[in-house]
C-alpha cells in the first residue's frame, strides 16, 4: 500500500538489529518478445538483462545466446518492462508458438501446453568425467553464502552460484523469487561464455522440479541446494543425469542422484 512504513510498527524482543535492515526490492517484471508481453513475474530490479537471456534461454525461447539481437530496460511507474529483441527465425518460431496456444501466454504454464510446460523433458546432461570432491561440495555453499550482499542486507532473498572446481565461485545472482536467481545465473552464464558443464550450480533454496529443469537445460550436471528436494525433482534429476545433492550447509550433505559424481577429498578420480 502506498504510503506503508519501510520499517516495523512495533518490535519486540531482541529483534532491533533486524528490524534496522533495509527492506528488499520487489516490483512487476515484464518479458516482452516483439512488443509483445509473453510473462509478467515479481523480481528484484537487479541484473534484468542477465534474466533475459537466463529465461529465453530456460524457457526454450532461445537455444544460444546469441539470438537475442537487443535487450532494453524500461521503467514504468509500476515496474519494468523487459523487451527482447530476438533474430528473425526465433521470432518466427515464438509467434508460431503462441498461435498454437487456446489461452494466453502469461506465465508460460496456460492454455494446452500447461500440463506438458510444468513436466517436460530436459536434456540429458553427459558430463561424465566430471568429479568434485566433498570438500568442494561444501566450499561451494560457503562461497555462496559469502557472495550475497542482498541477502547480507535484507535477508529476504535467494542466491543461485556457479562454482568451478579450481577456480570457485564464479558468478552470484540474487533474486526475491529462486526460480529468478538461476535464470539471472544461467543469462549470466551465456553472456559470459562460461560453460556450465564445467562446474556446479548452488543455490539457497528447495529444490523444486523447475529448479532441476533450468539446471538441465544450461547443462550443468551437479545442482547443489541447501535444503531438501521433492520427490519429482529427484525424479527429474536421475532422468536428466544430473548429481541432485541437497541439505549441504557446510557441515554435510546428502546426495540423492549421481552419487559417482562425487569423490573423497584428495581424489585424483576422473
Amino acid at each position: 500500500m502506498a504510503g506503508a512504513p519501510l520499517k516495523p510498527l512495533f518490535t519486540h524482543g531482541s529483534r532491533e538489529e533486524a528490524a534496522d535492515r533495509p527492506l528488499a526490492a520487489e516490483m512487476a517484471v515484464a518479458i516482452s518478445y516483439g512488443g509483445s508481453t509473453h510473462a509478467v513475474m515479481m523480481a528484484t530490479p537487479e541484473d534484468l538483462i542477465d534474466f533475459a537471456y537466463g529465461f529465453s534461454l530456460t524457457e526454450g525461447i532461445i537455444r544460444d545466446a546469441r539470438e537475442i539481437e537487443a535487450v532494453d530496460v524500461v521503467a514504468f511507474d509500476k515496474g519494468i518492462d523487459v523487451q527482447i529483441t530476438l533474430q528473425a527465425d526465433r521470432s518466427e518460431a515464438l509467434a508460431a508458438r503462441r498461435r498454437s496456444m487456446a489461452g494466453p501466454v502469461g506465465c508460460g504454464l496456460c492454455g494446452l501446453e500447461s500440463i506438458d510446460a510444468a513436466v517436460r523433458d530436459v536434456p540429458k546432461i553427459a558430463a561424465p568425467e566430471f568429479r568434485l570432491q566433498v570438500d568442494e561440495v561444501d566450499a561451494a555453499v560457503e562461497a555462496l553464502s559469502r557472495a550475497q550482499p542482498l541477502f547480507a542486507a535484507t535477508r529476504a532473498v535467494h542466491g543461485a552460484g556457479f562454482y568451478r572446481p579450481g577456480d570457485g565461485m564464479l558468478a552470484v545472482r540474487e533474486d526475491v523469487g529462486r526460480h529468478n536467481a538461476l535464470d539471472k545465473l544461467i543469462g549470466a552464464l551465456a553472456r559470459e561464455d562460461i560453460d556450465a558443464g564445467a562446474g556446479a550450480i548452488v543455490v539457497s533454496s528447495r529444490l523444486s522440479v523447475e529448479m532441476v529443469q533450468k539446471a538441465a537445460i544450461a547443462g550443468s550436471p551437479v545442482l547443489i541446494a541447501i535444503s531438501a528436494p521433492t520427490a519429482l525433482a529427484v525424479e527429474t534429476a536421475e532422468a536428466a543425469g544430473v548429481t541432485l545433492i541437497a541439505t549441504a550447509r557446510g557441515d554435510g550433505f546428502s546426495v540423492y542422484t549421481g552419487a559417482d559424481r562425487i569423490v573423497a577429498a584428495g581424489s585424483d578420480e576422473g
